[in-house]
């Protein structure tokens, strides 16, 4: 019998039609010693953004040679060593479908949340404080948006925007794309000079440099917004901070951090800042979608290799 860990989880739902097709699901959750010892008795890995799948876990599981996948339920794989386990032939995929909507409305709710002072005049409402003066906000319709990335959630974002008769305009590594061909295409840039609010939506791996540091702030509009559901480290927070305490930035939203959880103090007592702790795909639809993709993607791996 084919055996499976979510490590981190999984819906219900596909936890049944993983059993109900004839596989052995463990849905435990074990830290990594006990991780090492487990992966050497599974054929599937499933996590989410929890487990890190490093190069020591995956020699634990080649002592045995069972372990044949590892999937990520969600977007990007930088929290498994996906090189590593490719090298010793264990396939590693992801389900970059089932949270783009998500995402993307997260990244609209915090536009809100900044653009018209909702979080902070909540908190300060339960102080007593009516400080209706002070709430003064913006309307979205009109501003123009630049998205740094071009992927699905990129693209979600987009719809959403353009909807709330948001102007949109779009960067990438790579150049225009046709996904994006209702769209106009600006370098990093022009693109940083011309956006009253900045969505990030790319990756980020360990070593790699924030892409917004303290030269991108110097070129930001004044008094704009940024908001980063993609990465923890993609923004240089100190940067952030200063630019913040200047003004150039207006307010900020996060959802990602360079250290997760939370415990850097200066980021967390600024106002200015509209703060979740990595949400973007935590929708009950999301999920669904993950558990069906996962069930999808093992039984397609399993069927290729019968």
């Amino acid at each position: 019998m084919i055996r499976i860990l979510t490590n981190d989880g999984i819906e219900k739902s596909a936890a049944k039609k993983l059993t109900d097709m004839g596989y052995e699901v463990d849905e435990n959750h074990f830290e990594l010693e006990e991780l090492k010892e487990a992966v050497k008795h599974i054929d599937v890995l499933t996590v989410r953004s929890a487990t890190k799948v490093t190069k020591e876990v995956i020699d634990a599981a080649m002592k045995t040679g069972n372990l044949k996948l590892i999937i990520r339920g969600g977007v990007g794989i930088d929290n498994i060593d996906s090189d590593y386990a490719h090298k010793n032939g264990i396939a590693v995929t992801n389900t970059p479908n089932a949270s783009s909507a998500s995402v993307a409305e997260l990244v609209i709710g915090h536009m809100f949340s900044m653009a018209r002072h909702i979080g902070i005049s909540n908190v300060t409402m339960r102080k007593g404080e009516w400080n209706k003066k002070h709430y003064q906000g913006i309307e979205l319709a009109g501003k123009t948006i630049g998205l740094i990335g071009s992927g699905r959630i990129a693209q979600e974002t987009a719809k959403k925007a353009n909807a709330l008769g948001m102007k949109v305009i779009y960067t990438n590594r790579t150049g225009a794309k046709d996904c994006f061909s209702e769209y106009n295409y600006y370098e990093l840039h022009d693109l940083l000079k011309k956006s009253d609010f900045i969505s990030l939506h790319v990756p980020f791996a360990k070593g790699d440099k924030p892409l917004i540091g303290t030269e991108e702030f110097a070129l930001l509009k004044e008094g704009m917004f940024i908001i980063n559901t993609a990465r923890g480290g993609v923004i240089d927070e100190k940067a952030l901070l200063e630019a913040i305490k200047s003004g150039k930035v207006a307010g900020a939203a996060l959802d990602v951090f360079s250290e997760e959880p939370l415990i850097n103090e200066d980021l967390r007592d600024c106002l200015k800042i509209s703060m979740t702790p990595h949400i973007g795909g935590s929708t009950k639809e999301a999920q669904e979608r993950i558990g069906d993709e996962v069930v999808a993607i093992i039984n397609k791996f399993f069927n290729s290799i019968r």
